[in-house]
């Protein structure tokens, strides 16, 4: 019986991880999901956050992801979202500037799509500098 199960997650531009995992753990439409090899077949959407993967050597991996979708089969796990940034590539600066783009884009809406849009941009920026702060307070 496999202890590990594959993991892939994707963005639009890349592959951003690909390997064998312990465990996964990511934030889904109703809450935090945590998935182990064998895992029940599944597809469901991911809300903006962090995607956690322990893998088989036991290091951790963080993924930023903006949204997207999940698929779970018994030894694969696909992560697929537009955006998709390793932690150590998540930088701070460039996120906190463009949650400050959101808020003013928010402030400055005329319609109820521009505000849609704009809080949906600051929601994934909020999610992208918490995943950042969560990832490195584990180094």
């Amino acid at each position: 019986m496999a202890n590990t199960i594959h993991v892939d997650v994707v963005s639009a531009e890349e592959s951003i991880f690909s390997g064998e995992a312990k465990f996964v753990a990511l934030p889904g439409e109703a809450g935090e999901l945590g998935i182990y090899p064998r895992h029940t077949p599944l597809i469901t959407r991911i809300r903006p956050g962090a995607v956690r993967i322990e893998t088989a050597e036991g290091g951790e991996e963080f993924v930023f992801v903006a949204g997207g979708i999940l698929e779970v089969q018994p030894n694969t796990v696909t992560v697929l979202s537009d955006t998709a940034i390793r932690g150590k590539d998540l930088d701070e600066e460039k996120a906190k500037t463009a949650k400050q783009a959101a808020e003013e884009a928010l402030k400055n809406a005329k319609s109820d799509i521009d505000i849609a849009m704009a809080q949906s941009e600051l929601a994934v920026m909020a999610a992208q500098i918490a995943a950042l702060r969560k990832y490195r307070d584990k180094k």
